[in-house]
């Protein structure tokens, strides 16, 4: 990052505790109170879909590769950094070492009557000290796509960033050309920010990743919409909304 001095003030010759002269001479930011936002743990988020779960290989991974492999599943591992496997061995080893790490932070997603895991996500790029968290390395597999734990998994999610470890910034990255996680991430409520062109390398190929955020001051009535849209009253008695999430937000 570039920063250079206003005009006028030298730079690094602004005085050590003197807020009020600086802000005479140059704007700055709002003074933010409290401390760091608490770092994530290997929790359980139960909801009445599905639950968050710490990533767990020996429980895990059979049924989630079962479900995550196998013909026309191989677009599931497109946008992904890591490519589908070769068999269940070779998956099971990679998510045994996922699941050490503290960020990402691996968490399952499981059918909370049947405890069958069909997805994961992660927290990552966890900076409590700006109160900064983003949630990715998302696998929806079929059994949980379009589903109503499809969107309560990222509502348990948000909700404990927010509401439990003090985040005021929920972050949202994707690839460019990923058009259903575009259309996800604003449709659970995050704002498109901007485009970061040749951002990455991926698979030997050249990303540019679209910037989504949901902050603290705007998660309140994204809870509201989550919670009125995960409602049993608005699902008929074949299980289709009557309302639609995005709908719902913008009526609050």
């Amino acid at each position: 990052m570039s920063e250079q001095a206003a005009p006028g003030i030298r730079s690094g010759a602004v005085p050590h505790g003197a807020p009020d002269a600086i802000a005479d001479a140059v704007p700055l930011g709002a003074p933010m109170e409290g401390g760091p936002a608490r770092r994530p743990a290997p929790v359980t988020l139960a909801g009445r879909h599905v639950a968050i779960v710490p990533f767990d290989a020996d429980r895990h991974s059979a049924s989630l590769y079962a479900l995550s492999h196998g013909p026309e599943k191989e677009a599931l591992w497109a946008y992904l950094s890591a490519a589908p496997f070769p068999d269940e061995a070779a998956f099971t080893r990679f998510y045994a070492e996922a699941a050490t790490k503290t960020d990402p932070l691996l968490f399952a997603i499981v059918e909370a009557e049947t405890g069958r895991a069909v997805g994961h996500a992660t927290y990552m790029r966890i900076e409590p000290a700006h109160r900064v968290i983003e949630v990715g390395n998302i696998l929806y597999t079929p059994a949980l796509q379009r589903t109503p734990g499809a969107s309560e998994a990222m509502y348990l999610m948000a909700r404990h960033a927010f509401d439990d470890l003090g985040y005021r910034r929920y972050e949202w990255k994707c690839n460019a050309l990923n058009v259903p996680s575009r259309r996800a991430a604003e449709r659970l409520g995050f704002s498109y920010e901007g485009l970061f062109r040749q951002h990455m390398i991926v698979k030997g190929l050249s990303r540019d990743t679209a910037w989504y955020a949901l902050l603290d001051h705007e998660w309140p009535r994204a809870r509201a919409a989550f919670e009125s849209w995960l409602d049993p009253a608005n699902f008929d008695a074949e299980g289709r909304q009557k309302a639609r999430l995005e709908d719902i937000r913008a009526a609050l």
